[in-house]
């Protein structure tokens, strides 16, 4: 098995049950197994992890119902609702905090 490249990706998230946001920050990195088929491996603090793509779990509640967004979203929502005070935790509770991200009914 070889290493092909190593990217970097980031994304934010919200759990839809409990209100609970994150940012997480992944290390992305592509192989080719001896047969010669190319597999993805994302990587957190030099664990392999499931991709985030596939199904995310509430770290606070366990639930699936994670809504996946660009990264920068759940710290920008605290920004504005705190006022601008910048604030650099991993994990927030947004309770409260997940109407931006929900569709509007039409």
């Amino acid at each position: 098995m070889s290493e092909i490249a190593v990217g970097y990706e980031a994304y934010s998230f919200a759990c839809m049950r409990c209100g609970h946001g994150w940012e997480q920050a992944y290390e992305i990195e592509h192989h080719t197994d001896a047969r010669g088929h190319e597999f993805v491996q994302y990587v957190v603090d030099g664990h392999v992890v499931p991709s985030p793509l596939s199904r995310p779990v509430c770290a606070n509640c366990d639930g699936h119902l994670v809504r996946i967004m660009r990264p920068g979203r759940v710290s920008s929502a605290l920004r504005a609702v705190a006022g601008g005070q910048r604030r650099e935790p991993r994990h927030w509770p947004l309770s409260g905090l997940l109407h931006p991200f929900q569709r509007r009914a039409s």
